[in-house]
């Protein structure tokens, strides 16, 4: 491990104790219980088009900052969902080709959505909308 990393984790665990201090059982225990939802949430956004997943995770985030910053180091040096929450905690930006993914993910199961369901014209459109409104949000976010 290099001398940087280890300072990086030094920071950490003494945020760990300094978070774990300030903040009261109570309050630490539902920040803990809204991670855990907002997490549960992004998982299904990864799965469920019109849910979005990268709001999410920042709340997600938000939260174990907040209540369990060793949590959130581990939730940041995830292969899945790290690299997206350390760009946008260092850059507030997204990669490129990130962005694009996602966009096309969302339009791919939508589209598999709307040709392979049984859903009535209208909440088909509604999927459509709704989707639209998603693929504008993500195609607007800053990107490196």
């Amino acid at each position: 491990m290099s001398v940087v990393q280890d300072e990086a984790r030094v920071e950490v665990a003494a945020a760990t104790v300094e978070a774990e201090r300030n903040v009261a059982w109570p309050l630490r225990a539902l920040y803990l219980l809204l991670a855990g939802l907002f997490l549960v949430l992004a998982i299904v956004g990864v799965l469920l088009p019109g849910v979005p997943t990268t709001p999410f995770l920042l709340l997600t985030s938000f939260f174990l900052v907040r209540s369990s910053p060793r949590l959130n180091d581990v939730l940041l040096r995830s292969r899945l969902l790290g690299p997206i929450l350390r760009d946008w905690k260092h850059h507030r930006r997204i990669k490129r080709r990130t962005k694009w993914r996602a966009a096309a993910l969302v339009a791919c199961m939508v589209a598999l959505t709307l040709v392979f369901s049984s859903l009535p014209l209208e909440w088909k459109l509604g999927v459509l909308g709704l989707a639209s409104i998603g693929i504008a949000v993500i195609l607007r976010l800053p990107e490196m």
